[in-house]
């Protein structure tokens, strides 16, 4: 996220809860809330958590929000047909927060409504940081561009939930880390954003292609070209994430995004350096610091280093010895 990386965020969460199980291949009764709370607790504290809509109609999911200590306001229907103002609530809820509260630095609307353009405009007009959490399959475009981070669910595909749990350990935790993760990466994406023979390919051969996209490789390349200093990776995430805020490196077979680096880096589009327990990313050519790991590059400036002291060793042996004159 962009803005106070030195201190800890404080997160408000606004849950939609019927845009997230309508549609979108989550039930009441199968949602899962923490796996996108622990991505928001990566970023932050979450110190506001509350949940809109009409709960007679979803008390499957009641305890399940009630366990991650979600706040659930009742909306009751509104009209004959059912309609109720939870969007309406939730809009006004969010900017009394923002007036009142001006701790709380970023609004997480979990809904892929793009209704609630004109409230992330509001947001950010106010100095806040939005990010937006829903399905892939139905979310807004609008939305999502009108966020500064976009984050995506997983849901249970009918027909294959069961198999998939199996195979991938409920890519939702312990699939995202390690090997899983990088399994998973775009295993998700075939589900929900039909890209059609490509994954399928990939999906085919079990693990998915590692790909740099191309937005990453611009980023780090525009950004080494006006850097007059090391850069920290943290700068490059938030950089293509505000030009893309759905882009996750996982999407693109990348289990972690130092992964991607590490592609970048064997491209020669940058080199990774070391300095203290901090990891920066230079040009290809700049001299700065030490290799993140050994390679062709250190093991060349390594090699360099005595060169100096053994001229200056000889320099030093060519000067006569003042007492032998004096002798």
């Amino acid at each position: 996220m962009a803005g106070r990386t030195d201190e800890q965020h404080r997160i408000a969460l606004f849950i939609d809860f019927e845009n997230l199980v309508t549609n979108t291949g989550i039930s009441a009764s199968q949602f899962d809330l923490q796996p996108a709370l622990d991505q928001l607790l990566e970023q932050g504290k979450v110190v506001f958590r509350r949940a809109y809509c009409n709960w007679t109609r979803f008390e499957d999911a009641k305890q399940r929000l009630h366990d991650v200590g979600v706040e659930l306001v009742d909306v009751p229907p509104s009209t004959r047909a059912g309609k109720n103002s939870a969007d309406m609530r939730l809009v006004i809820d969010a900017l009394e927060l923002c007036y009142a509260r001006e701790q709380i630095d970023t609004f997480v609307i979990a809904s892929g409504d793009s209704d609630f353009c004109p409230l992330a405009y509001k947001l950010r007009e106010n100095g806040r940081t939005v990010i937006g959490l829903a399905v892939r399959e139905a979310s807004s475009q609008m939305f999502v561009r009108a966020c500064d981070q976009f984050i995506y669910m997983k849901p249970k595909h009918r027909g294959e939930s069961s198999h998939k749990d199996k195979d991938h350990g409920g890519r939702g935790s312990k699939s995202d880390e390690g090997k899983g993760g990088k399994r998973g990466g775009k295993g998700h994406d075939k589900g929900h954003e039909g890209k059609g023979a490509k994954e399928g390919a990939e999906s085919k051969g079990g693990k998915p292609k590692a790909e740099v996209p191309a937005v990453a490789r611009e980023v780090v390349q525009s950004l080494l070209r006006r850097a007059t200093g090391p850069l920290n990776p943290s700068l490059v995430k938030e950089t293509i994430v505000r030009k893309e805020p759905d882009f996750d490196e996982r999407d693109h077979g990348f289990s972690t995004f130092a992964r991607l680096l590490e592609a970048l880096e064997q491209e020669g589009v940058l080199r990774r350096i070391q300095q203290g327990r901090q990891g920066y990313i230079v040009g290809p050519e700049a001299d700065f610091g030490a290799p993140a790991q050994e390679g062709k590059g250190g093991k060349g400036r390594h090699a360099k280093a005595p060169a100096p002291v053994e001229e200056e060793e000889e320099e030093l042996e060519s000067y006569p010895d003042p007492d032998d004159e004096g002798l």
